[in-house]
């Protein structure tokens, strides 16, 4: 038997590096299991090579737990150690990284420590956060001398013992002595549940003990002739080795895509709209498969669904930052080497491999949504109001995008005829260019709600978008950055030929000291807090009285609200109330004598204009409803 003691300056390096790891103590069984899955990949290129010659067998992982004795074993039939090895490896490099880390660690904040866990060998020793003692016994794949198998035990101080022993299989077994406050881990649920995250996709089978189920029986019936099932234990395998995405795109079907997507998340009922299939070996290497998901409008719960491998290792599925933000909505798996496991993501996205990765993505998924428009409009524009919103975040947060999108990006208006940018340009060019020269896009946020403002933009030859997105305020936002001499008006921002012409389309019947007289009749109804009143000489057909908001206050109170802000959203809400001086019972009030009926005139004018609008709610709209049938009556 040989003792030793690791060649450390620092007395106890354990407790520090439990301290600084404890958020994220559950990942030792990951460093554990990848270290396994080396091992093993290492002995099959050996084996490849011709350098290993006999029989590899079976080359499961598994993991034994044994809570009567404490224990958790992650066990493989790798290339194993020698004693040399086991001095080299864990004894120096290992635990001088350890101490490195140490050291550097020592009157940083936990942020700046975040960075460098990654460039120090600590996969091994983060067994000891959950540990009061861990022993390695393991033997080498190679015949002769020094090939005897060894057991190491530590019990996290810098003394170690290093013993020959025997064991007859290839490979190594770490035993974890899992310590007092660390008893989760003797949990059949909680471990089963870790391999589930972070071993779900790895390369070599991973076994954890054996699960019940039901083989039919062959030729037998029971009393009601329905077939006869035994119920059987077998091993249970963790691990899918060959997933979806580390396969050739022609060996796959759709159908295959869509088992993979539910095989990702079982518990999504609703299929995917479609995939891209990414497979990149230079300037870095990528695998994976994205899908588009149908969007809900609550666009923020579809985020953190995309994990993030490395060599088919969980990492993370908060990927914000390392992939484009609009991109954060997809669905799917990204793997790839170059991502190191270890490290914050603060360190992911400043690295430059993920930049690279981030921007070809991007690329990626601009080809493949053009490719879908240029082969398929129709089924396009079928799929478009569920992937529409990815589309639009794109063009919103990435000026790149937009250069690619603004060919197959779609505006759909409430005739449900959908164009690109430049078709549609050319459709409203004639009829909605004003004094200005200026293209006017008339939008509908709400086509049920704005239904009259629509109709009667219509009746001139308008034509009217359909912008009612969760994100469609910012969007025309950006749209009005991009597109030249152009402006977006929400349909009941004003009377429609203003909207259009800038000025008044018809001469009044009403002269300006008419408009004064009813003025005041019109602020008393209304309440001259919330309504400003305005005189439009609109044509006799037109509404007597219509409610409008104000284009830029409704806008910037809503991308505030939407955007968290509530300097703009604690605002009360603006609106005009447009008086049409051309509708006969406008004139029939200003010839009216009575005050009490020119007064009830106006009410009822105005609560038809606030119902119209959804705006007569509560005592309010019971007030009209009685008023009307009096009239009636």
């Amino acid at each position: 038997m040989q003792t030793g003691k690791i060649n450390v300056q620092t007395e106890n390096i354990f407790p520090i590096i439990k301290k600084f790891l404890y958020s994220d103590h559950e990942i030792f069984l990951r460093e554990l299991i990848s270290n396994a899955v080396d091992a093993t990949q290492k002995l099959r290129a050996l084996a490849s090579m011709g350098t290993v010659t006999e029989d590899l067998g079976d080359l499961t992982i598994e993991v034994i737990l044994d809570k009567d004795k404490g224990t958790l074993t992650v066990k493989d039939k790798g290339i194993g150690m020698t004693a040399a090895e086991v001095e080299k490896y864990i004894n120096q490099i290992a635990f001088s990284g350890a101490e490195e880390f140490v050291k550097k660690y020592k009157g940083k904040s936990e942020a700046e420590s975040a960075q460098l866990i990654g460039h120090f060998g600590l996969g091994f020793y983060s067994s000891f956060m959950v540990s009061s003692k861990v022993e390695i016994l393991t033997k080498t794949y190679k015949k002769g001398p020094g090939s005897k198998a060894v057991k190491w035990e530590c019990d996290g101080s810098p003394e170690y013992t290093l013993t020959e022993k025997e064991k007859s299989t290839r490979g190594t077994e770490i035993v974890l002595h899992i310590a007092d406050d660390s008893k989760e881990f003797l949990e059949e649920s909680r471990i089963l549940e870790l391999l589930k995250k972070y071993c779900k996709f790895l390369p070599v089978p991973i076994r954890f003990g054996n699960e019940k189920t039901w083989e039919k029986v062959e030729g037998e019936k029971d009393e009601k002739g329905n077939d006869k099932y035994n119920e059987i234990e077998k091993p249970r395998i963790i691990n899918n080795v060959n997933p979806a995405w580390k396969r050739k795109p022609v060996e796959l079907t759709e159908e295959d895509y869509k088992d993979f997507y539910r095989e990702l998340y079982p518990a999504t009922f609703e299929e995917p709209l479609f995939n891209i299939h990414l497979n990149v070996d230079y300037p870095f290497n990528l695998t994976g498969i994205l899908y588009f998901p149908k969007v809900k409008r609550n666009f923020e719960i579809q985020k953190e669904k995309i994990q993030l491998y490395s060599n088919q290792v969980f990492v993370t599925d908060s990927v914000e930052g390392i992939v484009p933000d609009f991109l954060t909505l997809m669905h799917g798996v990204l793997d790839s080497p170059d991502i190191p496991l270890n490290v914050s993501r603060s360190y992911l996205q400043s690295d430059s491999n993920v930049k690279k990765i981030s921007n070809h993505i991007m690329k990626k998924v601009s080809d493949k949504l053009e490719d879908i428009f240029k082969n398929n409009r129709e089924e396009f524009e079928k799929k478009w109001d569920d992937v529409r919103i990815f589309i639009e975040y794109g063009i919103i947060s990435e000026p790149k995008f937009f250069e690619r999108a603004e060919k197959f990006c779609l505006l759909k208006n409430t005739e449900g005829k959908y164009f690109t940018f430049e078709e549609y340009k050319n459709h409203i060019s004639a009829a909605q260019t004003d004094k200005d020269k200026k293209l006017v896009y008339l939008y509908t946020s709400d086509a049920v709600e704005q239904h009259s403002f629509i109709e009667s933009a219509k009746a001139r030859g308008y034509d009217v978008l359909v912008m009612d997105g969760p994100i469609d305020n910012h969007f025309v936002n950006t749209l009005e950055q991009k597109f030249e001499n152009t402006s977006f008006v929400r349909v009941d921002a004003d009377v429609v030929d203003k909207l259009i012409n800038k000025e008044d389309a018809m001469p009044s019947k009403l002269s300006d000291e008419e408009k004064e007289k009813l003025k005041p009749v019109f602020e008393e109804v209304a309440g001259k807090e919330k309504f400003h009143v305005v005189f439009e000489s609109l044509s006799e057909t037109d509404m007597p009285v219509q409610i409008t908001r104000p284009e830029f206050m409704r806008r910037m109170k809503d991308m505030s609200m939407l955007g968290g802000a509530s300097y703009m959203g604690s605002l009360p809400d603006s609106f005009n109330l447009v008086v049409n001086t051309n509708h006969p019972l406008i004139g029939r009030m200003n010839t009216e004598q009575q005050d009490e009926t020119r007064t009830n005139l106006a009410r009822q004018m105005v609560d038809l204009a606030l119902l119209a609008q959804n705006l007569l709610k509560g005592e309010e709209l019971t007030g009209f409803i009685r008023r009307s049938l009096n009239i009636m009556h």
